[in-house]
């Protein structure tokens, strides 16, 4: 099993930033893929940023030039800076992890809240 732990959402002004933190733990097995999904209220769940262990990366380009996805694999750790915030930015983010012998595992999600 893999338990996902997310923090730091919360409410932010538009032009604002938040950083999220996502620390996995369990049966992880490197090499594994980590990142970021959100899903706002009547909408269906969206990718926004991922990070190989490599730390390659890759974006929506709703967030491109505003949000940075890091990891540091030292603590299983993946970060998301979100800065230059909209009010459309406002969801639930999940953290998802596809582990080294591919499974998929969602956390519980954390709200982000942005007002104009």
């Amino acid at each position: 099993q893999v338990q996902l732990v997310e923090s730091g959402g919360g409410l932010v002004q538009a032009g604002g930033t938040l950083r999220l933190s996502c620390a996995a733990s369990g049966s992880i097995f490197r090499p594994y893929l980590i990142g970021w999904h959100r899903q706002a209220p009547g909408q269906q769940r969206e990718f926004v940023a991922s990070i190989t262990y490599g730390g390659n990366t890759a974006y929506a380009d709703s967030v491109k030039g505003r949000f940075t996805i890091s990891r540091d694999n030292a603590k299983n750790t993946v970060y998301l800076e979100m800065a230059s915030l909209k009010p459309e930015d406002t969801a639930v983010y999940y953290c998802k992890i596809r582990t080294g012998e591919g499974n998929g595992y969602w956390g519980q999600g954390t709200q982000v809240t942005v007002s104009s």
